[in-house]
């Protein structure tokens, strides 16, 4: 068992940051509330919106409103960020996007992004950012940020902040911000440490 008795209450609109040493079960949390298929829940329930999401697919729990945020985000060699984006936002609402109204809301957000392929050859910073474009995209009902700030200078830092505000005032998301630094609580200001 990695986590015992963990009870956690984020409300829409609130930020709660978590800090904690190396190993201390942070990203563990992130992943099991995800719905990561390597951690099994042996007794408890993860509600979202009073809704239990417990036994939910990862897709499933996307659906409901839930985003993550990775530590490391992946690359998706041949996939490009266009499509990526197009298929996720498509899959959460359940149906397409409208092409015009997508295509304006995406092309000045993403411009340095649109051709390439998910992640592939991006820098740190950028695989941040586009984590947080996603965010902002899809407008989930409540965000997990796993280190979103690691590796990030002042300048990038700064961008990815005003990102991860902006989501959250949209739509009153709530955010479980993980994190090693404090730093980044000069650009986000949680409720609860």
């Amino acid at each position: 068992p990695i986590l015992k008795g963990v009870n956690l209450t984020i409300k829409s609109g609130e930020i709660h940051a978590i800090m904690g040493p190396n190993g201390s079960g942070k990203s563990t949390l992130a992943s099991t509330i995800a719905g990561h298929p390597k951690y099994q829940i042996d007794s408890g329930q993860i509600l979202l919106d009073g809704e239990d999401i417990t036994e939910m697919s990862v897709d499933e729990r996307a659906r409901a409103g839930l985003f993550l945020a990775m530590q490391y985000p992946v690359e998706i060699p041949g996939v490009t960020m266009s499509n990526f984006l197009r298929s996720a936002k498509t899959a959460v609402d359940g149906k397409a996007p409208n092409l015009r109204t997508w295509t304006k809301d995406v092309k000045a957000a993403m411009e340095q992004f649109v051709s390439r392929n998910v992640n592939e050859g991006f820098s740190g910073g950028e695989k941040k950012r586009h984590e947080i474009l996603q965010l902002e995209l899809l407008k989930p009902k409540f965000g997990i940020l796993d280190e979103t700030d690691s590796g990030l200078d002042v300048d990038a830092l700064k961008v990815v902040s005003e990102g991860v505000n902006r989501a959250h005032e949209s739509n009153d998301m709530g955010v479980m911000l993980i994190t090693h630094y404090t730093r980044i609580l000069r650009y986000i200001k949680p409720q609860f440490v």
